[in-house]
């Protein structure tokens, strides 16, 4: 299950083959990955499933929980349509033991009316992580990195910096609303330590996680906000 983590598209061609050997499903977390492209092709397009968010914060949001999975597998969609709707594929025959999971009506007006303006939000996304990274160039910071056969949809900003806890205070004390996502690893997690599975070592992932910091990213941003978080940053640095 790769996560399309901040809107970069996990490398799918190697984790495709490997799953094809072992003969495993390829679920795609695109949850931040709305119009994220992999060697030309949709997120969401190239697993056997994908699971997206419409959580309000996502880059295709609702005004409430919400989310969609989508497959070019017809017959696990017919399987998913009849989970989602308590187990029935016709009114008061249920064939299965499932679950209430359909998207209410108001989500879905409110997504389809979001849906066209997608596409612009999204190179606007874009335009605001380029003007970050050049404003952060040759600062004592890792900008995020954009791999040359993916488009980064940028659902977060994401730097490293050291110190990140008296960065995180600077840029709240400045009115900036940075972020941090996220502050504890899931093997770190008390849900995971209650299994028994003893003490694991992601010396990367800890490391990590100690390090970032969210900077503001959503499309209406200004180039004069931008600078001003950027500032800040290097002032803080």
């Amino acid at each position: 299950m790769p996560v399309h983590l901040y809107g970069q598209p996990a490398q799918l061609k190697p984790l495709r083959e490997m799953a094809a050997r072992h003969h495993l499903w390829l679920i795609e977390d695109a949850a931040q990955a709305h119009l994220a492209e992999y060697e030309g092709k949709r997120c969401g397009s190239i697993g056997d499933v994908a699971c997206f968010s419409f959580y309000p914060g996502k880059n295709l949001g609702a005004y409430g929980d919400a989310g969609a999975v989508t497959s070019n597998d017809e017959t696990l969609l017919a399987k998913i349509r009849r989970l989602r709707d308590h187990g029935s594929k016709t009114k008061y025959e249920h064939e299965v033991f499932g679950y209430g999971e359909r998207i209410d009506s108001l989500q879905a007006a409110i997504l389809g009316a979001k849906l066209p303006r997608l596409e612009a939000w999204t190179e606007a996304r874009r335009r605001h992580a380029r003007a970050y990274n050049e404003l952060l160039a040759g600062a004592d910071v890792v900008t995020p990195y954009e791999a040359p056969n993916v488009r980064h949809v940028y659902h977060l900003y994401v730097i490293r910096v050291p110190r990140r806890d008296t960065m995180f205070g600077h840029l709240k004390s400045k009115g900036i609303d940075a972020g941090i996502h996220y502050p504890l690893p899931v093997h770190r997690q008390p849900a995971y330590l209650k299994q028994g599975y003893g003490e694991i070592s992601l010396p990367v992932t800890e490391q990590v996680a100690v390090e970032v910091i969210s900077l503001p990213m959503y499309p209406e941003l200004t180039l004069e906000q931008i600078e001003y978080v950027a500032h800040t940053v290097r002032e803080a640095l």
